[in-house]
């Protein structure tokens, strides 16, 4: 059986695993899923100084804290900068890397930079107190890219009401760690786009996806939208289930 660590993307705790982690568990795999500083039940710990590296050494501590080794960290979305720091931080404890609708960013880079004009105006409208992105109605993340294919008016309802801000330095700090993570096995498990998508952005250079073109590269599809773990739950188990086979 294998060891899973589970990182949210933005704005979400550790609960958005529950519909992945209750099936993992059930098929005898040993599941932890982090909630990040300034998310969830942790939001009121979040300050103008929560970074990448916050969340970086959130997702260490509890590797190390807990003495997991031969993890399969899972990263969903924007969680994908702070696990790949997290993967460099603490490599020999880490059999392998999945990005779920996500990728990893090189070095150098942050969220941010990714974001068109207009999307970063849209960032720096909808920030709280100057450090809190507050989470994008359902409509503007169909906009802003992030589909909800699969998500029904209840599950988007629910979703919606859990939801915190995101801590902005997490999008404006330069990711690290990518070169300490480079020989690690990865996986992309692509779920809003598909991989013909991928290889697209991959032979265009995309900064997400330029580095993808190593062995140690993986590429699954799982289509439905940008949120698997509530829109395919179970299936999302399945196919990290599959990797320990």
């Amino acid at each position: 059986m294998s060891t899973f660590v589970l990182v949210p993307g933005f704005w979400l705790g550790g609960w958005a695993w529950d519909g992945v982690a209750v099936p993992l568990r059930a098929a005898g795999h040993d599941v932890h899923a982090v909630t990040l500083t300034g998310l969830g039940d942790l939001a009121h710990l979040g300050t103008p100084a929560t970074n990448v590296d916050t969340h970086v050494e959130d997702i260490v501590a509890m590797i190390t804290g807990r003495d997991l080794c031969d993890v399969v960290l899972v990263a969903h979305s924007g969680g994908g900068v702070a696990a790949t720091g997290a993967a460099g931080r603490v490599a020999g404890r880490i059999a392998s890397i999945v990005y779920l609708d996500s990728g990893p960013l090189a070095d150098g880079v942050a969220q941010l930079d990714l974001y068109p004009p207009e999307g970063r105006a849209y960032v720096e409208a909808h920030l709280t107190d100057g450090w809190r992105y507050e989470p994008p109605t359902w409509e503007e993340q169909e906009t802003l890219g992030a589909s909800t294919l699969g998500l029904t008016e209840r599950d988007k309802a629910a979703i919606a009401a859990r939801m915190t801000p995101q801590p902005y330095g997490t999008l404006t700090q330069a990711a690290r760690g990518a070169e300490e993570a480079a020989k690690l096995p990865k996986t992309l498990v692509a779920c809003s786009f598909s991989l013909e998508d991928v290889r697209g952005l991959i032979e265009g250079g995309h900064p997400m996806f330029a580095a993808l073109t190593g062995p140690e590269w993986t590429f699954l599809e799982l289509p439905t939208g940008h949120w698997p773990m509530f829109s395919r739950p179970e299936d999302v188990a399945a196919l990290l289930d599959s990797f320990t086979k």
